[in-house]
């Protein structure tokens, strides 16, 4: 049973608010994600670079497969399992945030994740595929374009890794 469900507990209510509030934030990025997409979508050709520093640039990708590309090339299979996928994860991360104990740290990291994991599972949906945008590199030497999802997501993990070896005690 959901630990929010008791209505009779102050403090109770007031964790269980700040528990909506951490799936608020996911919906802010998620919303956020898609504004960054859509401008970027209307405002760049496919892979033309706008210079916004010596080691950045805006850069309109499109991946159809997993992180940095992996089984972009697959045929299409990829796309639906990647999809389920993030499905799944979202309703675990959703189950998470409402009825476990963690810290305030964990919270902002899984939401974090979550609004990460929707915004992209958004695109698979409504394009079959992600947008992409963000490329930094050194000299000649890109790395894979990423977007806002993947960079709140990458922040949500190192986050919780923090947590775990520095916070966490044994």
């Amino acid at each position: 049973m959901n630990n929010c469900s008791n209505t009779n507990n102050t403090k109770l209510n007031l964790k269980c608010k700040s528990r909506y509030l951490l799936l608020l934030m996911s919906l802010i990025i998620i919303i956020l994600d898609q504004i960054t997409k859509y401008i970027v979508r209307h405002n760049l050709h496919l892979y033309d670079q706008k210079k916004v520093f010596d080691f950045w640039n805006w850069t309109l990708a499109f991946n159809k497969g997993a992180a940095f590309s992996l089984f972009a090339e697959q045929g299409g299979w990829q796309r639906i399992f990647f999809g389920v996928l993030a499905v799944c994860v979202s309703v675990g991360l959703v189950y998470y945030i409402l009825n476990k104990l963690y810290t305030f740290t964990v919270g902002i990291a899984v939401s974090f994740i979550l609004g990460g994991a929707l915004g992209n599972l958004v695109d698979r949906i409504l394009f079959g595929q992600v947008t992409d945008f963000i490329d930094w590199h050194i000299k000649t030497h890109h790395w894979p374009a990423f977007n806002v999802a993947d960079a709140f997501i990458t922040v949500g993990v190192a986050l919780i890794l923090i947590e775990q070896v520095f916070f966490t005690k044994k």
